[in-house]
């Protein structure tokens, strides 16, 4: 890639995080290309016990397309999209707005229902093929947004897409609890990134592998070095707070909404690590708590 990143520093990992701070997805990506072309694949890969119902990301992620993708999966879409002020938002049909007055002049703009009507068929048929497994969601979103123009699949979920996002927006400026939970979870998944750019140490965090498979081998050891962490983090933090209470300590339930397991300062990244699994087996509890004021040797 040419400047700014720098000839041979073509590769980005895009990475799924859940609303629990742990890693359940992890993807190398060409940087030409645009997120939302990847954003599905690992909702529909999700190998993991993790009842996915919803996705979070930015204004990169979303397309009219990926907007009517999740729909029809069964998933909510809620990206922060900027200069919401500048949408277009459409109806389905005629609608009374007298009891919404101010809200008549910025909708002026109606779906073609005919074009989604006309294609439904074939709508819900590449719907199933990616609920089935029978295609990556990268490689159908790529072939959709390639001509979009030349593609009737593609107009028709565009179609179906400026519907739904037009939902998400009305939601979006009316319910002030949802706009404070999706920031939260994108607060979420740029802490997760400081972790994980504080682990890759080697290198200079540059890697390095020129065969795809090693990259990909890279990143999956990234993700469980992270939710390592992450549990590790979690199982302390909750045994000090317990602790806390028995001393006597007022503990508010609302402030611990604000502590995130993703702390590295007390982690030493450098060295060489050994693990003695039959002492761990052996080992009953946790390790002692450190004391306030006192100094570890």
């Amino acid at each position: 890639m040419p400047p700014p990143l720098g000839y041979g520093m073509g590769i980005t990992f895009y990475s799924w995080s859940s609303d629990q701070l742990s890693q359940y997805g992890t993807k190398y990506v060409p940087v030409t290309i645009r997120d939302s072309t990847y954003v599905l694949d690992e909702l529909c890969n999700n190998e993991t016990e993790l009842p996915i119902r919803e996705h979070t990301t930015d204004t990169a992620g979303a397309t009219e397309i990926i907007f009517a993708l999740f729909d029809l999966l069964g998933y909510r879409f809620t990206p922060r999209l900027r200069d919401l002020s500048d949408r277009r938002l459409f109806t389905s049909g005629t609608i009374d707005m007298q009891r919404c007055p101010r809200l008549q002049a910025q909708l002026t703009y109606r779906i073609n229902r005919p074009r989604i009507l006309d294609w439904w068929d074939e709508i819900l048929r590449a719907a199933g093929s990616l609920k089935l497994g029978w295609g990556t969601a990268s490689l159908l979103v790529q072939k959709l947004q390639a001509y979009p123009q030349q593609n009737a699949l593609a107009r028709a979920l565009q179609e179906y897409g400026r519907l739904m996002r037009t939902l998400h927006i009305m939601r979006w400026y009316a319910n002030t609890e949802d706009r404070r939970r999706i920031m939260r979870q994108l607060n979420k998944g740029e802490a997760l990134h400081d972790l994980r750019a504080a682990l890759v140490i080697a290198n200079k965090g540059h890697l390095r592998h020129p065969r795809g498979e090693h990259l990909a081998h890279q990143a999956s050891c990234l993700n469980l070095v992270t939710n390592a962490v992450i549990v590790w983090n979690t199982v302390y933090m909750a045994a000090v707070v317990e602790q806390l209470k028995q001393e006597g300590y007022p503990v508010q339930e609302s402030d611990l909404a604000h502590i995130w397991p993703t702390r590295y300062a007390h982690i030493n990244v450098y060295g060489k690590y050994h693990f003695n699994l039959d002492e761990a087996r052996r080992r009953q509890g946790l390790r002692p708590l450190r004391q306030p004021g006192r100094k570890e040797s």
